[in-house]
Parts: structure tokens; C-alpha cells; sequence
């Protein structure tokens, strides 16, 4: 306000009007109220495909080990059955009689030489008929 020769005049002063400024506050909180929505969303999502997982390991471990004491009584049957038929064609041999005359043709199968292998057990093994012998230069060696 001015005071001229006793007047008072009140002269318009121009102020410039305030933009109000935009808060960004509640944009914020609700993006992170959203985002906060979906991690839980994703922990839930992702206990339940963990806790399927685990169920999974476990059936197919008790399959898995179904499996193997099968094929470990399958290889027990084979070896027992195996074990029986040698002890079988040895019974024969061995009280066989010697009165047959020698056969002028040439065995099929030649026998190697009485070298009895030492099995791991300590036990004897039987000689090897030459058929049996793999030629060395065509074994086929894998790593």
C-alpha cells in the first residue's frame, strides 16, 4: 500500500499464481503395494512347484530302487541258474567212462591249456574253450 498526499490507494501488484505441484507419492505406493502383491504371488507359486518337485524326487526314487532290486534278483537268478547248469555238466563229465576209444577226427572245440584262473572268490574256474577267446586286435575298447 502507498500513501500519497493523505490518500490511500491500494495498486494491484501482479504475482505470479504457483503451479501446485504434483505429488508423486500415491503412484509410488500403490506400484509398490502391486509389486509387493505379485512377489507373493510368485514365494506361493513357487512353494507349491517345489513341494511337487519333492514329491516327484521321491516316487521315482522308490521306483528307481524297485527297479534295481528287480534287475538285482533277475542277474541273482541268472548266476544261480548258471552256478546249477555248470555243476550239472561237471557231475557228468567227471564220472564218465574213460572205455570210449579215442575219436580219430579233431575236436570242434579245443580246450586251452589246463591254466585254471583264480577267480576273485579264491575258487578254481574251469578251462576256457578256445572258442571262447576274444582276438585282441578286434576287442573293441570303450572309455
Amino acid at each position: 500500500m502507498t500513501t500519497l498526499f493523505g490518500y490511500t490507494s491500494v495498486m494491484p501488484i501482479a504475482v505470479p499464481k504457483k503451479k501446485k505441484k504434483r505429488s508423486l507419492l500415491p503412484l509410488l505406493t500403490v506400484l509398490f503395494l502391486f509389486s509387493y502383491g505379485l512377489m507373493t504371488v510368485l514365494i506361493v507359486q513357487q512353494g507349491s512347484v517345489i513341494q511337487s518337485q519333492r514329491n516327484l524326487i521321491k516316487v521315482l526314487t522308490r521306483d528307481s530302487t524297485e527297479l534295481w532290486m528287480g534287475k538285482g534278483k533277475a542277474i541273482g537268478d541268472q548266476q544261480t541258474a548258471r552256478s546249477r547248469a555248470q555243476s550239472r555238466a561237471q557231475a557228468p563229465s567227471s564220472q564218465a567212462p574213460s572205455s570210449q576209444a579215442p575219436s580219430s577226427q579233431a575236436p570242434l572245440s579245443r580246450v586251452v591249456p589246463q591254466r585254471h584262473a583264480q577267480s576273485r572268490t579264491g575258487k578254481v574256474l574251469p578251462p576256457v574253450p578256445a572258442s571262447d577267446l576274444v582276438d585282441r586286435r578286434r576287442a573293441l575298447t570303450s572309455i
